[in-house]
C-alpha cells in the first residue's frame, strides 16, 4: 500500500480549509458557539480568543495526521530533542503566521469588530522555559518541522512557570505563574498514554532459568506520567511535528481509607507527593528536599520518554536491535542525561539484551548539546542521595565508569590523578 493511498483512506472529513475571511469569521462564530456556548453578544475576547486558537487547531490536527501516518508508513527515521525547557512564545500569533492565515484572521476579526492584536494578547504564554535553553529548544522544533524532518520534542508539562512579576505599593514582587488557570486550547490530553515510573526501594541479584545473571529493581514507590500533546507546525508547508509534555500524578490519588477515618491530610498524601514532581520548573535545591525533587523530576522526565519511544517503536518492530537507527536523540544540556543510564537499564533488565549489545545501541543512539562550562550548571548529585532514589541507576553507573576507565588506563596507565579526574563518581 503506498503512502498516498494510506493517507486518502483516512478518516478525515473535518472542514479546515479556510477560503477566505467570511469562512474564517464563519468557523470563528461556529467555535464560539460549539466550543464555549456563547453569542457574539454575551462574548469576552477571552471567548474569541478560544474560538480563533480552536480554529486553527483544527488545521493543525489535520495537518498532523497527515505527516504522521506518512512518518508511520514510511518508517522514517527520528529527531528525538529531550529538553527540560521550552519557551515556544504566542501560539496564536505564531501559528497563524506559519501557516499563512494571519492577514485572512485579522480581516476576519475585523468583519467581527475586533482587533486581532487584542485577540492574541489574550493568550497567556505557556509557562515551560525560563530562559535561552527554552527558546533555542522552541526555535529547534520549529526548523526541524519546516525543514520536514520527522521530529519529537519531550519535555514536562509544569503546572506553574518559573514567575511571574507583579507591582504592589511600588515593589516588584514575583509570584507564581498560573498558565494553565483558564485551560490551554494547544494541549491535547491523552490520559490512554500513561507510564508507572519506579523510584526508590532496592536491587536484587539473581540467576534466571538459563543461568544467566540479572538484577531485579524492588521500587517502593511509583509516580505515573500523562502524555500532553502540543503541535508544533512548520513554516509555510504542512508538515507538523509534536511537543509530547509529561504531568505527573498519582497512580492512587484518593484513600477511601484514610478520608473515613479523618486523616484527610494521608487521604491526599500520595497525590500531592506526585504532583510536585512537574509543579515548577527547577525546584529550589538548596535543601534536600528540593535536591530529591529535582532529581525525581529529571528521571520522571526521561524515562516517561523513552518508554514511550520504545512503545512507538515497538508497534513496527520485534526488537530493539536497531533501536538507534529508527531514533537519533539530542539531550538539551545536563537536565536529560539521566536518559543514558535509564535506557542500559530498560534494554539490560526489562528487555534483556547483554551488556554489550545495549551499550552498542545506547551510545549509538544520543547526542549531547553543552551549553556552558560553568561548574554550577554542571549538575552533580550526592551519591548517598542518588542510590537511595535510583538504586539500579546507581549500580549501571558504577559499570559504565568501571569500563570506561579500563579503556582510560591503557593511556594513562601510571597517571592515577588523571583516573580520578577522568571518573564519573
Amino acid at each position: 500500500m503506498s503512502t498516498k493511498k494510506g493517507i486518502n483512506r483516512l478518516p478525515l472529513n473535518i472542514n479546515t480549509t479556510i477560503k477566505d475571511a467570511e469562512s474564517f469569521k464563519e468557523s470563528v462564530l461556529e467555535k464560539l458557539f460549539c466550543n464555549s456556548g456563547k453569542f457574539r453578544e454575551v462574548a469576552t475576547k477571552y471567548d474569541f480568543y478560544m474560538a480563533f486558537a480552536y480554529v486553527v487547531r483544527d488545521i493543525l490536527i489535520h495537518n498532523w495526521i497527515r505527516t504522521a501516518h506518512t512518518y508511520f508508513e514510511k518508517n522514517s527515521r527520528t529527531v528525538v530533542y529531550l529538553s527540560a525547557e521550552y519557551l515556544p512564545g504566542s501560539h496564536l500569533h505564531n501559528n497563524l503566521i506559519y501557516l499563512g492565515v494571519d492577514k485572512i484572521a485579522r480581516e476576519a476579526a475585523k468583519k467581527l469588530n475586533l482587533s486581532l492584536d487584542e485577540i492574541i494578547a489574550e493568550e497567556v504564554e505557556p509557562g515551560l522555559g525560563n530562559g535561552g535553553l527554552g527558546r533555542l529548544a522552541a526555535c529547534i522544533l520549529d526548523s526541524l518541522a519546516s525543514l520536514q524532518i520527522p521530529a519529537i520534542g519531550y519535555g514536562l508539562r509544569y503546572e506553574f512557570g518559573i514567575f511571574s512579576q507583579v507591582i504592589r505599593d511600588g515593589w516588584q514582587v514575583e509570584v507564581s505563574d498560573k498558565w494553565l488557570y483558564m485551560g490551554s486550547p494547544w494541549e491535547i490530553g491523552h490520559p490512554e498514554i500513561t507510564y508507572d515510573i519506579p523510584f526508590g526501594g532496592y536491587t536484587e541479584q539473581y540467576h534466571d532459568e538459563k543461568d544467566r545473571f540479572k538484577v531485579r529493581w524492588i521500587p517502593s514507590y511509583i509516580i505515573r506520567g500523562m502524555a500532553y500533546d502540543m503541535l508544533v507546525p512548520g513554516c509555510m508547508v504542512k508538515t507538523t511535528n509534536l511537543l509530547r509534555l509529561w504531568k505527573a500524578e498519582a497512580c492512587e490519588t484518593f484513600d477511601f481509607q484514610a478520608f473515613n477515618i479523618g486523616d484527610y491530610y494521608h487521604a491526599v498524601e500520595q497525590k500531592i507527593a506526585s504532583e510536585n514532581v512537574t509543579k515548577v520548573l527547577y525546584p529550589n535545591d538548596q535543601k534536600e528536599s528540593g535536591k530529591k525533587l529535582r532529581l525525581e523530576q529529571q528521571y520522571f522526565f526521561v524515562s516517561c520518554s523513552l518508554r514511550d519511544m520504545i512503545r512507538i517503536y515497538l508497534q513496527k518492530h520485534k526488537t530493539l536491535r536497531n533501536f538507534h537507527l529508527k531514533y537519533a536523540v539530542q539531550l538539551n544540556d545536563t537536565h536529560p542525561a539521566l536518559a543514558i543510564a535509564e535506557l542500559m537499564r530498560l534494554l539490560v533488565d526489562e528487555y534483556e539484551y547483554g551488556w554489550e549489545e545495549a551499550w552498542h545501541i545506547t551510545s549509538n543512539t544520543f547526542s549531547y548539546t553543552n551549553h556552558t562550562l560553568l561548574p554550577e550548571a554542571l549538575e552533580k548529585w550526592p551519591l548517598s542521595l542518588f542510590s537511595t532514589i535510583l538504586p539500579r541507576h546507581t549500580e549501571i553507573i558504577f559499570e559504565i565508569n568501571r569500563r570506561f576507565l579500563e579503556k582510560v588506563s591503557i593511556s594513562f596507565l601510571h597517571d592515577v590523578g588523571k583516573l580520578a579526574d577522568l571518573s564519573l563518581i
